[in-house]
C-alpha cells in the first residue's frame, strides 16, 4: 500500500512537505553537471558489472532472500524515483520496525553487507539511476517519502534539499557517517545547494574516493 501511495505522492496524500521545496536549481546550471553524470555514470557503470556480479553470489550465499533491493524514494522536486541497492541487510530487516533512520553498526545488516557498506558496493546499480536521470553522481541522498515527511514536521528546511538532483555521494556523506542526525544532513545539504557549482562536485568526488580508499563510508 505504501509503494502505491508514494508513487502518486502528494499534498493530498498526507506528503505536505512537497508544498514547501521551493524554487529548484536553475536548469541553466545544471548542464554541465548532466553531461559529467551521463559520461561518468556510463563508464562507472560497465566497470562495476563484475564486482556487481561478485557480490551478488556472495549475497546469496550469505543470507536468504533477493540480491538487489528496491526501493521508492524522493527525488527532485518531489519526484518519486526508485533506487536500487545490492542488498546488505536480512529481508525481513523492517518486519517489526518499519521505515527507521539508517545508524551505525545496524544490527540488521548482514556480515556481507557490512563490508559492501563500509566499501559502498552496496550502491553501485545506482550509476544506471545515474545514466537515466534519476540521480547525480553528488547532491543530497535521496531519503523515503515517510521519512522526509516526519522530519520535514519538525525540521521545516529538510524538503528543500529536493530542489537538486538527488546523488550517490553528497556534502553531507563525506562529513558524517551513519550516525548523522537529520538536522545535521538538511543543513549539509542545503548548505551544498546554495554553493553549488560543478568545482564543488568536483572535490567532493575527490573527497568520496579518500573515503573508500581509507574505509570510513558514510551514508
Amino acid at each position: 500500500m505504501q509503494a502505491s501511495v508514494e508513487k502518486t505522492a502528494s499534498p493530498e496524500n498526507g506528503y505536505t512537505f512537497l508544498k514547501h521545496i521551493g524554487k529548484p536549481v536553475p536548469k541553466s546550471k545544471l548542464v554541465g553537471k548532466r553531461i559529467c553524470d551521463v559520461v561518468f555514470g556510463v563508464i562507472f557503470g560497465i566497470i562495476s558489472l563484475p564486482i556487481i556480479f561478485i557480490f551478488a553470489i556472495l549475497i546469496k550465499l550469505n543470507s536468504k532472500g533477493p540480491v538487489f533491493f528496491k526501493q521508492k524514494r524522493v527525488g527532485y522536486m518531489g519526484k518519486p524515483i526508485t533506487i536500487v541497492k545490492l542488498r546488505s541487510m536480512r529481508n525481513d530487516a523492517e518486519k517489526k520496525t518499519g521505515a527507521v533512520w539508517a545508524k551505525k553498526n545496524d544490527p540488521r545488516v548482514t556480515s556481507v553487507g557490512r563490508f559492501m557498506r563500509k566499501t559502498r558496493v552496496d550502491e553501485l546499480p545506482q550509476f544506471w539511476s545515474i545514466i537515466k536521470g534519476d540521480m547525480s553522481l553528488v547532491g543530497p541522498r535521496p531519503e523515503r517519502f515517510v521519512l522526509t515527511q516526519k522530519f520535514y514536521e519538525e525540521w521545516p528546511d529538510f524538503p528543500r534539499r529536493l530542489r537538486i538532483i538527488p546523488g550517490l555521494t553528497g556534502y553531507a556523506q563525506i562529513h558524517g557517517g551513519y550516525d548523522l542526525k537529520p538536522d545535521e544532513k538538511c543543513k549539509l545539504d542545503n548548505y551544498y545547494i546554495s554553493h553549488y557549482s560543478l568545482t564543488f562536485d568536483f572535490k567532493i568526488a575527490i573527497e568520496t574516493f579518500k573515503i573508500l580508499i581509507t574505509g570510513n563510508g558514510a551514508r
